[in-house]
């Protein structure tokens, strides 16, 4: 797969990777246009430690052996209570619930415009794990 698509359609692939994989909760805001630190920022929850953990390295590999890419920065706890990969235009956060709860991110960054789950669905449809 090239590796020149847009970030829009990377952070929606990813998505769907956390969701094929029983995230909770994914949000992806698009944080462009008020933030030079990215272009899209992904929330997600996950159930456990071990589910945390699942999920970094199942985003970590695909995103490896699809677009051949590895992230420019990556910060994972040993209790995995919030994981974070950096792809640069796209930064992936996995959390639990309390941590979630805690930092607020989506408050936080509540001026930023969320990327509704349909559109990112729709284009990630040729990252879908299983044909319908």
């Amino acid at each position: 797969m090239e590796n020149n698509i847009t970030s829009e359609k990377f952070a929606s692939a990813i998505a769907r990777f956390l969701d094929d994989n029983k995230a909770k909760d994914i949000v992806i805001l698009n944080v462009a246009n008020v933030s030079s630190l990215s272009d899209f920022f992904i929330i997600a929850t996950g159930s456990s430690t071990p589910h945390i953990r699942a999920l970094t390295e199942n985003v970590r590999k695909k995103i490896k052996d699809i677009f051949k890419r590895l992230p420019l920065g990556e910060e994972t706890e040993r209790m995995s209570k919030w994981n974070l990969l950096d792809y640069g235009e796209v930064v992936v956060h996995i959390m639990n619930q309390e941590q979630r709860d805690i930092y607020k991110i989506e408050k936080f960054w509540s001026h930023a415009l969320t990327l509704e789950q349909e559109t990112w669905e729709e284009l990630s449809k040729e990252f879908a794990q299983y044909e319908e």
